[in-house]
């Protein structure tokens, strides 16, 4: 399947791709920031999830929260989201309003810090700390991500603090930081703007120039820290977290291919054969047949810098200890390092991941979003159209040669979550430790 793509630049720098396509009369702007977690520099973490908030609060021409209040009343949908990488914020809207998102976008992207003051700032603080609270530190295996950054990458590494950020550097932060990180990144030079859907793209054009056509280009922002990390971890790593949790919980993870590059393909194939729905390997051995989890899972973060990561997530049922999920779970891998998989499992993998594909193009959102994603990476909004492709040259000798060089003893990192002594499993972490 094959989208049609226009892109063009503004002087400022903005980069804008348009994807026409007339079946619903509705439209997709979606805005990607080339910032995320991994440009906040130590002991002012979590400032791109804080701006994920901020953006909402109003900028010259609109007031707190109107931004959402006129999307709604328009008839469409609208949200933004945070990650290691990049920050998004996209609208779904009847394509008549149109005019509406992209003045929106414009008019905080251009105009946000005349707005900005410390009431606003300090209450979007006070809600994402309740949000760490009810997201993170509350919630079942809540602090997964943070403590797997942690294991996985090293102390100085871009990638290895927290996404959402600690309740210090939250309350360290002051009106003059916060004010600083967003004209040093969220600037239009920084940026890429997607539009999908039913949409004529010369008026669309027209709008995108006189809305963001006068917003000044940035200064440039720093370079990130070195990313670059060996293909894999030279040693076993492990850390086990006694947690508020009713069932043990494994995440095993392998340094992998970053995303794009050749090799991901094969590494994105394989975490398909193992844990992509209910046929994969994961489900049929571990929850059908041995009937030790209650759910399991793998799959690649997709990190495009220094190093992607492949995770393979595995819940305990009630009945099975903690030692005996982590030796059926090494014993799936263990399994698969040694005798690899088949041409026929690949096929089955591919047919499931070019279907998400095909059906992923059928949204205006999703379509928006990749084409957002491959431009904010790699410049190429038109890689979209070429991904089926890719996944179709994947063999079961490329997919072998991922396992042989990535899934060895030489490159996991087991995070082990086990319920908190008390809650009728006292046994539990002392079983765990004794594996350690």
């Amino acid at each position: 399947m094959r989208i049609p793509i226009e892109t063009f630049h503004l002087d400022n720098g903005l980069l804008v791709t348009l994807s026409e396509d007339r079946t619903a009369p509705i439209v997709a702007v979606n805005l990607w920031y080339h910032v995320g977690s991994a440009n906040e520099r130590t002991g002012r973490t979590g400032f791109a999830h804080l701006f994920e908030h901020m953006l909402f609060q109003g900028s010259a021409n609109v007031t707190a929260n109107e931004h959402m209040e006129l999307i709604q009343r328009a008839g469409g949908t609208m949200n933004g989201s945070t990650w290691l990488e990049r920050t998004n914020y996209y609208e779904t809207l009847p394509s008549n309003q149109l005019a509406l998102a992209l003045w929106l976008e414009a008019d905080r992207m251009g105009r946000l810090l005349p707005a900005m003051t410390q009431e606003k700032l300090d209450t979007q603080r006070d809600v994402v700390k309740n949000e760490r609270r009810w997201s993170v530190d509350n919630q079942p295996y809540g602090t997964m991500l943070e403590k797997l950054q942690e294991l996985v990458f090293p102390a100085d590494h871009p990638f290895q603090h927290s996404l959402i950020g600690s309740m210090e550097d939250l309350s360290a932060a002051s009106l003059e930081d916060v004010a600083g990180f967003f004209a040093t990144f969220y600037t239009p030079d920084n940026a890429v703007l997607s539009i999908a859907g039913d949409v004529d793209r010369a008026e669309a054009r027209c709008l995108v120039e006189g809305y963001f056509g006068s917003i000044p280009r940035g200064k440039g922002k720093p370079p990130l820290a070195p990313m670059a990390l060996p293909p894999v971890f030279g040693a076993r790593r492990r850390d086990i977290v006694e947690d508020e949790v009713s069932l043990p919980r494994i995440f095993l993870t392998f340094r992998s291919p970053v995303f794009g590059s050749d090799a991901y393909y094969a590494a994105s194939v394989c975490s398909a054969i193992l844990g992509m729905r209910r046929g994969s390997r994961l489900h049929r051995s571990l929850i059908r047949e041995r009937q030790v989890a209650a759910d399991a899972a793998a799959f690649t973060f997709d990190l495009a810098k220094g190093t992607d990561l492949f995770v393979v997530d595995v819940t305990a049922r009630p009945e099975t200890g903690v030692t005996r999920l982590e030796d059926e779970v090494e014993r799936e891998i263990d399994e698969l390092y040694r005798d690899g998989v088949s041409e026929l499992e690949v096929k089955r993998a591919l047919a499931l991941i070019e279907t998400d594909l095909v059906n992923a193009m059928q949204s205006a959102g999703e379509r928006a979003d990749r084409l957002s994603m491959f431009a904010t990476f790699f410049r190429e909004p038109e890689l979209v159209n070429v991904q089926a492709d890719h996944y179709r040259a994947v063999t079961s000798h490329r997919v072998n040669d991922f396992i042989a060089e990535r899934l060895g003893e030489d490159n996991r990192a087991t995070l082990l979550y086990v319920p908190r002594a008390g809650q009728g499993t006292e046994g539990v972490l002392a079983e765990a430790a004794s594996e350690a």
